[in-house]
């Protein structure tokens, strides 16, 4: 993204479409006197005369689009204006914010005028790339901008408001700002080492840096947690035809979204939904039947199946208990079993016909096989859930089962911060090798520099997080996401 500050820069601020308010946004050293060539106020004779931060009523004074008979005299709309004079603005630049009817040729008219009088339109998140490099953002604050706007649950929405508001940032500061104080004793006792003079003992610094890792592996082992909540996860239904999958997507979207019947084979290939479950944005997708066929169409569908179950973070595997459990369905558990999984025994609300030493069996081929795969559950997650997709008896079970398979018992958003991206992941992971390499360098009585080295690439390593330190490749990659007028 090659822009200048120098720039004064304009877009819609709204969503493509009609709607009962529309909002062009204009920043830059020339907002305020371009925007006075397009609208006017009712009772001031231009908008360098209007207070900061004060809504007024204006007239929209844009072309009527290129229509050959449109009037040049008339106002093309009313609006709301407000001025937002700098530092006290979103960028930290001159800001105005043109309030319209939300018809998308307003909209135009209004955003084109401003370009014909000298602004330019914007690049996907200029606005909030200028906040950053005027300060009135960190990294971390900018790309928490995006999370709100993407949050999908009130778990992920809550959890980038913490960072937004620079929780983070503190936690990340703080162990910055420790680090400098003692980097600063170590290397002024470098400089004095022919007086004798020692500013901090090893023994002391040890202790500093140990601190200093525990922080930092503490933050890294929050990401898991962090980026299932800000991005969700895909769960793939699977098992043979008719055990009742589409049948149970239906009932966790509570809506009939996929054709259920009788007849096997019926779903053809992979449906993507998505929906809320227990706290947590889930991609659920229901996958065709796998069996023997030569059916071409849906042998393509079983290979979308498969690729869906690479992808999937869960597998939802699903048994007919009415029939009870087939020599199919134990090939199949056996062929997926692994962490990432959870057995729902369907069709609850007729007979059962699994025995329970038989239960018992299946349970021992799906519990978590490493203390790792248990690690971020206070209790044990219940592998085997039975359930009633037609009536609904059990999916509360199921909810709750799925939301531990990947968070805390305990776990709620808001609560403290945590790391949601792999860019803040990869620079905390560097940061505490750095660490550790000067914990190594003081056990094996290196000199000064050696340790001093390692704690200057911690430091670099943190800035990176908040953009103390920060390239325009890395800025490149944060802000393309962002949309235009943001």
């Amino acid at each position: 993204m090659e822009t200048s500050g120098e720039d004064t820069i304009c877009a819609i601020a709204t969503p493509m479409g009609e709607g009962g308010v529309g909002i062009v946004r204009v920043s830059g050293d020339g907002a305020i006197a371009l925007s006075s060539n397009v609208v006017r106020p009712r009772t001031l004779p231009s908008l360098e005369h209007l207070t900061s931060h004060r809504m007024y009523l204006c007239d929209v004074l844009a072309d009527w689009g290129n229509e050959s008979d449109a009037p040049s005299h008339v106002p093309l709309d009313e609006a709301l204006v407000v001025v937002m004079k700098r530092p006290r603005s979103y960028t930290g630049e001159d800001v105005v914010e043109i309030q319209t009817h939300g018809g998308p040729l307003i909209l135009r008219s209004t955003c084109d005028a401003l370009i014909r009088g000298g602004a330019r339109m914007a690049e996907p998140g200029e606005f909030t790339k200028r906040a950053f490099l005027n300060g009135r953002l960190d990294l971390i604050q900018a790309e928490a901008v995006l999370d709100t706007i993407q949050a999908t649950t009130a778990s992920s929405l809550r959890t980038a408001q913490v960072l937004l508001r620079g929780q983070l940032t503190k936690e990340v500061e703080l162990l910055r700002e420790e680090l400098i104080r003692n980097l600063a004793h170590l290397e002024a006792g470098m400089d004095f080492v022919e007086e004798d003079i020692s500013f901090i003992q090893n023994e002391e610094l040890a202790l500093v840096l140990q601190y200093t890792h525990s922080k930092l592996q503490e933050l890294i082992d929050s990401f898991e947690e962090g980026r299932i909540v800000r991005e969700g996860i895909k769960a793939a239904i699977i098992g043979r035809p008719n055990v009742g999958k589409s049948s149970l997507l239906n009932a966790l979207l509570k809506t009939d979204r996929a054709i259920v019947s009788p007849t096997p084979g019926t779903t053809r290939d992979v449906i993507d939904e998505a929906v809320n479950v227990a706290g947590l944005h889930m991609r659920l997708l229901d996958t065709a039947g796998l069996r023997q066929t030569e059916d071409f169409i849906e042998e393509e569908g079983m290979r979308r199946t498969k690729q869906a179950v690479e992808e999937a973070d869960l597998l939802l595997i699903l048994v007919d208990g009415s029939v009870g459990v087939t020599e199919d369905d134990r090939a199949l558990i056996q062929n997926y079993q692994n962490d990432r999984c959870l057995m729902i025994i369907n069709k609850c609300d007729l007979s059962i016909n699994i025995s329970p030493k038989e239960i018992s069996v299946l349970e021992s081929w799906i519990e978590p096989r490493s203390p790792a795969a248990d690690k971020k559950n206070t209790g044990m997650t219940k592998r085997i859930i039975q359930i009633s997709a037609k009536t609904g008896d059990g999916l509360d079970e199921l909810k709750k089962s799925i939301r531990s398979c990947f968070l805390k018992d305990n776990f709620e958003p808001g609560q403290a911060p945590m790391v949601t991206h792999l860019r803040h992941k990869t620079a905390l992971t560097k940061a505490r090798d750095s660490i550790q390499q000067a914990q190594a360098s003081i056990k094996a009585e290196m000199d000064g520099e050696c340790i001093a080295l390692d704690m200057r690439g911690a430091l670099d390593s943190l800035g990176e997080i908040t953009g103390a330190i920060s390239t325009e490749d890395i800025l490149d990659r944060i802000f393309r996401d962002f949309c235009i007028g943001k």
